[in-house]
């Protein structure tokens, strides 16, 4: 039974059976995501959230709030914020720039520089802890993102 897809759901195979989200409906909602995460790159990232990605999720969480089994929302939020920031990497292009914006987001002097300096890709540093503390969840929830988890939880 927990092989069975239906309308995007599938089944744990626990003892007692649950309602999940399909690993395919999850590899779908990260392909959409990430053609909307491209058009977002040039852009202000407060208006890309409010008008394109916020009701995209909002759409996509509605369709499978039946879900009882919640660990892949928690799973896609941390994946949308690292986009997110990795969208806010690319857009400073230089590693002065950088510098300034971590300054600027609460680093000490030190590790902006050691951070901005540090030659790595895009989505390294977006997964790093300096644009984690720089940048936290309370950061994107200002700018109007809301959580998938969050979301799923207000529903039950």
């Amino acid at each position: 039974m927990h092989q069975r897809k239906f309308l995007g759901y599938t089944f744990t195979k626990e003892k007692e059976v649950r309602i999940k989200v399909a690993k395919e409906s999850i590899q779908r909602f990260r392909k959409k995501a990430k053609d909307l995460f491209r058009k977002g790159r040039g852009r202000n990232i407060g208006k890309f959230i409010k008008e394109e990605l916020t009701p995209f999720i909002r759409g996509w969480i509605n369709y499978f709030k039946l879900s009882e089994v919640r660990n892949f929302a928690e799973e896609l939020d941390g994946w949308i914020r690292r986009r997110l920031r990795l969208i806010l990497w690319r857009q400073w292009k230089r590693p002065w720039t950088r510098k300034e914006k971590l300054k600027k987001a609460g680093l000490t002097e030190e590790r902006a520089i050691m951070s901005a300096f540090n030659r790595r890709g895009a989505w390294w540093n977006s997964g790093a802890s300096h644009m984690n503390d720089a940048f936290r969840k309370k950061y994107f929830d200002k700018l109007g993102l809301e959580s998938m988890l969050e979301k799923l939880l207000n529903y039950q």
